[in-house]
């Protein structure tokens, strides 16, 4: 016991310490327990960017050897098998979920858009017209029949079915000319686009799904804005080719001459939607209308994958209850376009979102998106060990039957089987409880993690 005391005097203050040791206290040695410190492990071999890895050493989590299929974390760029996420044990997290093609394939999300828009018109006005060739090849060629009645000429912008980073598209004006043999997405082109000095740009908003029983989605508060990088002209015959001026895929501007990659965030080619929004507010525009009208679009886009996702994880994962720890998320990119009115189209929806970071506001932007969504995951030390003991009990009550209930016997009386009755009601009620203060424990690890997810 260590006395600190100050005894005044006309000089100031003086600390005198006085010492007291009980007699019996060095005779007595402590047994300090050393806490063991689980690590988090982290499988990145499916992965060839180096911001993953940057975020893995931020997190604390400790990297494992390539072939190690029991890492807390899998992280990968493509999609994974079906038979990969069945074999997870509960306590793994991998960062794709089955079905997700539904939305992230071209012609899956054209197919699925069109079915949406039959039963629900007004709802699902954010997606441009679209034809799936071949096999809607006709209806095309019924409505270039019908504008040409009318005296009127749209463009039509063509993509391949799977393509990706801008590879294969074209602009025509003549849809006649299209063959019917073709895999191809044709879709109308939006040709009032809001400018930002002159240019056409979109924007790159990243999306979390961190379960799909109950659905539940994460919308970052920042993304890109991808500019074109020649000053935009509404499309003629003699501008078609222009790619530069008519795309605002990075992976395509990037070779142009006039691509500026300045690291400053309101100058170049790429900037953030932080800055977009603040460009916003200076022209006295509405943001909290452009982030409901953003999320509005997620989510009911995500709707639509809802059902085909649900199926495949529950096929993956039979006998999982509802509410419990999905062992898969992922990160989405979507890429929106806004009309002249503000109003935000869909254009496609990245299942493995380039994390490439060639410039300082992308490692910025794309660090602050990876690392969030890891803080949410709330991936934890202590889930191996209570997956390990849960595994072992629910072998024990194999082998020694179903628990502590004890069976209801033939013949028995009527208070014993209202008593069995209350007994088993009892079991489910404490199961349930559990369960809330589970759900609860997750929800308030979440708001109290969002960073900058909403």
């Amino acid at each position: 016991i260590v006395t600190m005391l100050f005894l005044k005097d006309n000089h100031g203050t003086a600390p005198l310490t006085l010492s007291s040791e009980l007699p019996y206290q060095s005779t007595i040695k402590r047994k300090v327990r050393k806490k063991k410190n689980g690590v988090i492990t982290a499988n990145v071999a499916g992965t060839k960017y180096e911001i993953v890895r940057v975020v893995i050493r931020e997190m604390g989590f400790v990297k494992t050897r390539d072939e190690d299929e029991t890492a807390n974390l899998i992280w990968s760029d493509s999609a994974v098998q079906q038979e990969k996420i069945a074999e997870l044990r509960n306590y793994q997290r991998i960062n794709h979920f089955p079905g997700m093609g539904e939305i992230c394939r071209k012609d899956f999300l054209a197919r699925n858009m069109t079915k949406m828009i039959k039963s629900q018109p007004q709802e699902y006005s954010f997606i441009p017209r679209t034809w799936i060739f071949p096999a809607e090849y006709t209806q095309f060629q019924n409505y270039v029949k019908e504008l040409k009645k009318k005296r009127r000429q749209k463009t039509f912008i063509v993509k391949p079915a799977n393509g990706a980073m801008g590879h294969g598209i074209s602009l025509i004006r003549n849809g006649e000319k299209l063959q019917a043999q073709d895999h191809l997405i044709v879709q109308e082109y939006l040709d009032k686009p809001f400018l930002m000095e002159g240019y056409k740009f979109d924007l790159r908003v990243y999306i979390l799904v961190t379960s799909c029983d109950p659905l539940k989605v994460f919308l970052y508060h920042d993304g890109l804005v991808r500019m074109g990088t020649e000053k935009y002209h509404p499309p003629c015959d003699s501008n078609l080719s222009q790619l530069y001026m008519h795309l605002t895929n990075y992976s395509v501007n990037k070779h142009n001459e006039h691509f500026e990659r300045d690291e400053t965030e309101d100058k170049g080619s790429k900037r953030s939607i932080k800055w977009f929004t603040e460009f916003l507010q200076t022209n006295n525009l509405d943001v909290s209308k452009f982030w409901s009208d953003i999320s509005e679009l997620v989510v009911k886009t995500l709707i639509v994958a809802e059902p085909h996702v649900l199926h495949a994880y529950r096929m993956c994962r039979p006998g999982q209850a509802p509410g419990s720890d999905s062992v898969c998320f992922e990160v989405l990119g979507f890429d929106i376009l806004l009309d002249r009115k503000l109003k935000p189209w869909l254009l496609e929806i990245n299942r493995a979102p380039s994390f490439g970071t060639d410039q300082k506001i992308d490692y910025d932007v794309k660090k602050g998106v990876l690392l969030n969504a890891l803080k949410l995951l709330n991936i934890r030390t202590s889930d191996k060990r209570r997956n390990l003991a849960q595994q072992k009990a629910e072998a024990q009550k194999r082998l020694y039957g179903q628990g502590s209930m004890k069976k209801l016997l033939p013949g028995s009386s009527d208070w014993e089987k209202q008593r069995h009755t209350l007994e088993r009601r009892k079991e489910e009620l404490k199961e349930r409880l559990a369960q809330v203060r589970k759900q609860i424990s997750k929800e308030e690890h979440e708001n109290r993690h969002m960073g900058n997810y909403r």
